[in-house]
């Protein structure tokens, strides 16, 4: 026998069913949480995540929502990552919302190992570093102006 080293390369849509099942569950202390938008998409491309702002930040109670779009490449590649709540961090755009991966080594530097659960936890952690912790923040609640590639949402009240 060779001494070649045999890597199993687990295929797109069992590594994603893995990331799903995990996600279901809840990650860590419950902060972080992420799920499939539509079940019936058999190519599990769009996911909505939730990261809680941590304590002692100004990000604190705070509840951010973000669209992850994993394309066909995906592990391979990283996913897109996109605040859909408004938030000042210095690796988000502020225009669109997107995670800057020239400005985030997870999604610039991607490695295959990497999950949406990965992701999720480092901009958490990110929220805590000494750049982003005290960084002002637009008005809570404030998901006016990120445009949804779905086309627009209407909101109705019921008064």
């Amino acid at each position: 026998m060779g001494s070649e080293e045999s890597r199993v390369v687990v295929p797109r849509n069992f590594r994603l069913l893995e990331e799903l099942q995990r996600g279901e569950k809840g990650i860590g202390d419950g902060t972080v949480s992420y799920m499939m938008d539509d079940a019936d998409d058999i190519f599990m491309q769009s996911w909505t995540g939730t990261i809680i702002g941590p304590p002692n930040t100004v990000h604190e109670g705070r509840i951010y929502q973000l669209k992850l779009f994993c394309g066909k490449e995906y592990p391979n590649s990283p996913p897109t990552v996109r605040f859909q709540t408004r938030i000042n961090m210095t690796c988000v755009n502020q225009e669109t919302g997107m995670v800057e991966p020239s400005l985030f080594p997870m999604l610039g530097s991607w490695q295959r190992e990497h999950t949406m659960e990965d992701i999720l936890l480092q901009l958490k952690k990110d929220m805590m570093s000494p750049q982003n912790r005290k960084l002002a923040q637009p008005p809570e609640g404030n998901k006016v102006g990120r445009a949804d590639p779905k086309g627009p949402v209407v909101r109705c009240c019921i008064m």
